[in-house]
């Protein structure tokens, strides 16, 4: 009897965990496409405005092994590791970045409200959450026709448009400066929106648009008159030439249609992913801000401090004597081309896709931890996934200096466990010495591979 009883409160116990982690995984693919209950994402001050999304990455991986299912029953590619880990790497970037910034970038929008505002909508008044909605996706819309339109904001947005395929991966390929570079489009609402409503959607509207970078969902019916979907954005990261400057919208494509950017996709059309101009590269870090250089060339390489400008502000196919984003003539036609790629034998992807997994561990750790530690040692920490990120691309390259590169960052790695180690108290730190071993054997190949003992034989395409 005392054994039934124990076994009926285990499952009721069951029962109820299982409950509240549907409720949890419910609640997430609410925030994920857009139909949050405004009461429950309604705060009174911005500090209390939860961050969305680090809480839905789980959601983004399971959202990722959906896909490559579905993509493989229909007898499509799936995800290249090295992109894959690619584009996951610039959301850790970013991410990164917002434990540097803390909010900052945000301020003067909080500044405006509290001591400008025109009106006090009620915090807790769904309304407030509604109009809050549509207009930051408003705001969002010119944003993103910014970060077309203006060479210097391009410079920061390409990164989005930089992997040649189209994935729910790719959503996470986000600038670290598209957050400084496009606060100012959303100031005017600080007069009349609650900055804690603005903190919810912006977050809203990015997990949105995560699910739509998808190949696997053709067309959504009615719905493609209002909202984006996969196949407006499938067009939007398009690379030929009717595919430019097209599909600007987050959420709402009524904007696109309102102000004229609008373009159905055609049937058939092959779209070409990646930029106009492809940077052959798996480094996320190089790929964050190399395109800065291709703005700081033209402008020297233009007569006049006005054409200097306009190589700043205008269009990125802007030249002297053509309108703002240039002339379609001019510009150049994309054509079906080969995508970068180079094929590393298994053991090696396999390695790269641990050390992968280890990197992202630490990180995880660090936002759980951040707040309550040294800032000094929180910067050198995003120094050293930085540095991983780095090399992960460079051996997914095969660069020719990756080898070099990798076998000093595992030194580093072991270096600063074996004198530090005896002194560490974190947690962050304490779970170093589960990978020591890990990292011994990781050099020691390095070493062999420097010396040209052992090296890595890429396949042919």
């Amino acid at each position: 009897m005392v054994f039934s009883n124990d076994t009926g409160e285990l499952e009721l116990l069951v029962r109820d965990e299982m409950g509240r982690a549907a409720d949890s995984v419910a609640e997430r693919l609410s925030w994920m496409f857009y139909v949050a209950d405004p009461a429950k994402t309604s705060f009174r001050n911005h500090e209390e405005v939860p961050q969305y999304y680090r809480q839905a990455w789980p959601l983004f991986l399971a959202f990722a092994v959906l896909e490559n299912l579905v993509l493989y029953i229909q007898g499509k590619p799936t995800v290249r590791i090295n992109d894959g880990v690619t584009s996951m790497s610039h959301g850790i970037i970013l991410e990164c970045s917002k434990l540097v910034s803390r909010g900052s970038e945000h301020w003067l929008y909080i500044w405006l409200h509290q001591n400008y505002r025109l009106v006090d909508l009620p915090w807790n008044d769904p309304l407030t959450w509604y109009i809050a909605a549509i207009c930051i996706d408003f705001g969002y819309y010119w944003v993103h026709r910014a970060c077309h339109e203006v060479h210097i904001l391009w410079a920061q947005h390409q990164v989005h448009h930089s992997s040649e395929d189209y994935n729910v991966f790719v959503g996470l390929r986000q600038s670290f400066l598209h957050q400084w570079c496009g606060f100012l489009f959303y100031l005017p609402l600080a007069f009349f929106i609650p900055p804690s409503h603005f903190l919810a959607h912006l977050q809203f509207s990015l997990l949105y648009q995560f699910w739509i970078h998808t190949e696997t969902i053709a067309n959504l019916g009615p719905l493609e008159f209002i909202f984006n979907t996969p196949k407006h954005h499938r067009f939007h990261h398009g690379s030929n030439i009717n595919c430019l400057d097209k599909n600007y919208g987050g959420v709402l494509i009524i904007w696109d249609r309102i102000f004229g950017t609008f373009a159905e996709a055609k049937e058939n059309q092959e779209i070409i992913y990646g930029l106009v101009l492809n940077r052959p590269s798996f480094n996320p870090v190089d790929l964050q801000i190399f395109y800065n250089k291709n703005v700081y060339y033209k402008v020297k390489s233009m007569d006049g401090w006005k054409n200097k400008l306009s190589a700043v502000i205008k269009g990125p196919s802007w030249y002297p004597g053509s309108p703002w984003t240039g002339e379609d003539s001019k510009k150049l036609d994309v054509q079906h081309r080969e995508k970068f790629d180079v094929k590393l034998p298994f053991w090696c992807n396999l390695y790269l896709l641990s050390h992968f997994i280890v990197v992202v561990i630490g990180f995880q750790e660090l936002t759980l931890r951040y707040m309550a530690m040294n800032p000094v040692v929180v910067l050198l920490m995003i120094s050293y996934i930085l540095l991983s990120l780095t090399s992960i691309g460079l051996l997914f390259e095969n660069h020719s200096y990756a080898g070099i590169f990798e076998l000093l960052r595992c030194v580093l790695f072991l270096f600063y466990v074996q004198h530090f180690g005896a002194a560490l108290t974190n947690p962050v730190f304490l779970q170093l010495w589960h990978y020591q071993y890990f990292f011994i054997f990781s050099a020691c190949f390095w070493i062999l591979q420097c010396l040209k003992v052992l090296q890595i034989r890429v396949k042919a395409k």
